[in-house]
């Protein structure tokens, strides 16, 4: 019976995709792949300094400008064409490679992704990973197919006492368990 691993999405079965790897025999990582060119445009190419500048001088922002702000520092999502399964007290936690922030600028916003078990095989997206990322160099970053992008561990969690679950069933994909 297998307990936990990575399989392609289905979508993407011929497309060339590399199935997550560890590169040293002591990684806790599995290193995840892009499934396709990307290009991450840098947050310094829009409107952000006029915006800053605006906040700064404490000047009110229009609607306009809120949406301005709302789409420039929104992270994008990198596709990976991989989902992954595991057993329903693990979960999957990606984080960055330590190279991205320091070399390229790159950073995951919220730190680390979470990938819980029912995700897998999702009715929205059969479950495909995607990486969020967001580009603070002051030049775009191309990122080409097959290139390392993040990587995930797979870890157990513990419950709460009295923690009796919740009898909701995931049925959407990519951050659907947070919308109401």
């Amino acid at each position: 019976m297998s307990q936990r691993g990575f399989e392609i999405v289905s979508a993407y079965q011929n497309a060339g995709l590399k199935l997550p790897e560890r590169q040293t025999a002591n990684a806790a990582g599995y290193d995840f792949f892009a499934r396709e060119d990307f290009v991450l445009k840098s947050i310094w190419r829009y409107d952000f300094i006029r915006l800053f500048r605006l906040i700064k001088n404490e000047h009110p922002l229009t609607p306009d400008d809120m949406q301005r702000a709302s789409s420039i520092l929104k992270p994008l999502l990198v596709p990976t064409g991989i989902k992954a399964y595991m057993q329903p007290n693990e979960v999957l936690i990606l984080a960055n490679r330590s190279s991205n922030p320091l070399k390229r600028g790159l950073v995951i916003p919220n730190g680390i992704g979470v990938i819980d078990a029912d995700y897998y095989n999702n009715p929205s997206n059969e479950g495909e990973i995607f990486i969020q990322m967001v580009n603070a160099s002051p030049r775009d970053v191309v990122i080409a197919k097959g290139e390392r992008i993040g990587q995930g561990i797979f870890m157990p969690y513990l419950l709460a006492d009295g923690d009796l679950g919740n009898a909701n069933q995931r049925t959407a994909g990519f951050g659907s368990t947070g919308v109401k």
